[in-house]
């Protein structure tokens, strides 16, 4: 009996510390990369404001050929959506919707996972003119998790995990415009 107590106080001096911990561990964080495209900035622009072109280049639109897929609305305008459903873990359900396009310099985003877990993130993508056939198109997110969720972030590198698919998707746009 007696040490089923010391396991018990064990186990909880653990979960206090780990709560405690939490409250000190940030909550927010975020991932962007870049990349050059030889195309000038409103090619590059109007393609990226469409947003089932994602479908084309986003590496998650890749893992499951087998999603389903709604839209609603006018693609390109702000209040666009598409939402996705996957039993895929790595796609999960979800939504993004444009909330704001800024004509010729930015799109961004409501990103809305609901499974494998809820959270929410805001999504941008800027162009911007390297020279008069060349854009870089910046794409990235910002995100939080709640207490004491965000004890996660420091067990998770979310800037290697998130920063590859970004990469791989900024590849295969590139790809794409540059043919």
């Amino acid at each position: 009996m007696n040490i089923l107590i010391i396991i018990l106080l064990v186990l909880a001096g653990i979960i206090a510390l780990l709560l405690i911990i939490a409250l000190f561990t940030k909550k927010e964080y975020g991932v962007e990369r870049e990349i050059a495209i030889d195309k000038p900035k409103k090619v590059v622009f109007d393609y990226l404001k469409l947003l089932k072109n994602q479908d084309n280049y986003s590496k998650w639109a890749t893992i499951d050929p087998d999603m389903k897929k709604d839209y609603r609305g006018t693609d390109g305008t702000v209040g666009f959506v598409s939402a996705w459903d996957s039993e895929s873990k790595q796609v999960g359900k979800g939504e993004q919707t444009i909330k704001k396009i800024s004509e010729g310099e930015s799109i961004e985003f409501d990103l809305h996972f609901m499974r494998p877990f809820d959270s929410k993130a805001t999504v941008l993508i800027v162009t911007e003119v390297i020279t008069e056939n060349s854009t870089r198109v910046r794409w990235g997110f910002n995100s939080f998790m709640k207490y004491p969720m965000n004890l996660m972030l420091l067990t998770m590198n979310m800037e290697k995990m998130l920063g590859d698919d970004f990469t791989t998707g900024l590849r295969n746009l590139k790809s794409i415009l540059e043919k």
